[in-house]
Parts: structure tokens; sequence; C-alpha cells
């Protein structure tokens, strides 16, 4: 799958990640279950309501280059 406006590197946020903006076409309930369930990179906390995921294990996660 060829993303060409998703990030290289950086943060982003939720919004960029799912569909139908993202590259990830699933629910945000199944988003958290699989942050939950660790099928999923574990975001970080920026402030007390930003949270934000490596662009980089996004990418990683949609090309199929993870390991597990």
């Amino acid at each position: 799958m060829d993303v060409p406006e998703f990030p290289k590197a950086g943060f982003v946020r939720l919004s960029q990640i799912l569909a139908p903006f993202g590259p990830i076409p699933v629910s945000k309930s199944t988003w958290w279950q699989g942050v939950k369930d660790g099928r999923f990179p574990k975001p970080m906390k920026l402030g007390p309501r930003t949270t934000v995921w490596k662009a980089k294990d996004i990418r990683a996660l949609f090309e199929g280059n993870v390991d597990g």
C-alpha cells in the first residue's frame, strides 16, 4: 500500500492514522483495542489532551514491516 502523503518522520494524530484520511481502515474502538492488545503501536502523550504516535511506527504497520 502506497500512501505518499503519510509522513516518514515525526508524530501523527489518530485522525491521520485512521481511514478515510489515513492508511489504516479500522474504527477508533478497534484501534484502541488493538493498542491495548499490543497489535498496534503504543501512543505517546504530549499533553493532557494530546496523544500522538511515531509516524515511522505507523508506516511500518501499514507497510508490513512489523516484527511479531
